[in-house]
């Protein structure tokens, strides 16, 4: 039903989104762009040039402090017997469209189910982690393979499956089970989007899909629709003067962590217009605090947002009966999407909110200023019980 929802949230017109009578998040379908145009506004990880007969696909920074840009030649199965290239000159030639695909992370999934391409796919490591309803199905029907662990793919499996392409997700491109398969002459990319510095750029990478499937105009399209959502909804939430204080996370053994003011999950409350205790802050990865620390700063926020995985109030009570001293514990204002799962447990926010950014921040709009989105449902987060 979720991934029904998801659908239907692209294909149903979003002006009713700011109609005080029906603002049910629903979003805008833009007319389909005449002409590919292969242009990236936000992403800085990877780029598309077109080339006389083929196109290029540039990956810049596949994992933090990459040192090397890759390239792939996107050609046509005629055109590629026509040419032949230098060894060396590019890191792989892709025939495209493909046909026959494995992907190794969750946020890879949407991009396929948007662009109608979930069929291609029929290797996946972890596939219990998947969510949406539309891919589980060709899961439970046996078309889609499990490769085990994404740090240790069952490469006997997936050689045997020999897709066209491999998308692959890692830290630092160290990994041993994708380096067999690249040398088994089956092109790897990496997908650098959880590398990306904002919302929007994350979920651009939509058009690195539409690349591999020659489906350009598609992703453009797509992409348009939920950056003219996403930029709708944050104009409205500039409109309130009451901005709620917000704290986040919380602890794990003995360190509280929680997003640092330069992350994307600090962006998301930025674009909502709520004041997050913790926006000053500068790095990389999250923040690193004590409880006292964190309860000296955060003892009065209105709002706590994602409490880790805990389920309940409870749960949050008997790990550490101190929460229970925040008043945002106190006045019941806990949210969080831990508890919005697929079938087999796979946690959706981890699918399929780097794809939708616009729907994250709805949810959080309507969480801080619900006055903005009366008809609004979250998608996402839910309060904590």
């Amino acid at each position: 039903m979720l991934q029904n929802k998801v659908y239907l949230l692209l294909f149903i017109s979003s002006f009713l989104l700011f109609n005080c009578k029906e603002d049910k998040g629903i979003i805008r379908k833009l007319p389909p762009l005449e002409k590919s145009t292969n242009s990236i506004t936000y992403a800085e990880g990877f780029s598309v040039e077109e080339v006389s007969g083929f196109k290029v696909l540039k990956i810049n920074n596949p994992w933090p402090n990459a040192d090397k840009t890759y390239k792939y030649v996107l050609i046509s199965k005629e055109e590629a017997a026509k040419r032949s290239f230098m060894k060396g000159e590019y890191d792989g030639i892709i025939i495209t469209p493909v046909k026959r695909i494995v992907v190794t992370s969750t946020t890879h999934i949407p991009a396929l189910e948007l662009l109608n391409e979930e069929e291609s796919l029929i290797g996946f490591p972890g596939t219990d982690y998947v969510s949406s309803q539309k891919t589980r199905q060709l899961i439970d029907n046996g078309k889609v393979r499990e490769l085990g662990k994404n740090e240790g793919l069952n490469t006997e499996v997936l050689l045997d499956l020999n897709p066209n392409l491999v998308v692959g997700f890692g830290v630092d491109g160290s990994s041993k089970s994708l380096n067999t398969v690249s040398k088994a002459n089956i092109p790897v990319v990496y997908n650098g989007d959880w590398v990306e510095k904002s919302p929007l750029a994350k979920a651009e990478w939509i058009k690195f899909f539409g690349a591999l499937y020659n489906k350009t105009k598609q992703a453009d399209s797509i992409f348009k629709t939920i950056e003219t959502d996403y930029k709708a909804a944050k104009k409205l939430a500039q409109t309130v003067k009451n901005r709620p204080t917000v704290i986040s996370g919380a602890m794990h053994k003995d360190v509280w962590y929680l997003p640092n003011g330069t992350s994307t999950e600090a962006q998301f409350l930025k674009d909502a217009n709520v004041d997050y205790l913790y926006a000053d802050t500068t790095g990389k990865g999250s923040l690193a605090l004590s409880f006292e620390t964190v309860f000296e700063k955060a003892k009065s926020a209105n709002l706590w947002l994602s409490p880790s995985y805990y389920p309940t109030m409870e749960a949050l009570k008997e790990a550490n009966t101190h929460y229970t001293q925040f008043d945002a514990f106190k006045n019941n204002a806990i949210y969080t999407f831990s508890n919005t799962t697929g079938k087999t447990g796979g946690v959706l926010y981890y699918e399929l909110g780097l794809a939708r950014p616009d729907l994250v921040l709805k949810d959080i709009i309507k969480i801080s200023h619900p006055e903005l989105l009366p008809y609004y449902q979250p998608f996402f987060f839910k309060q904590l019980k």
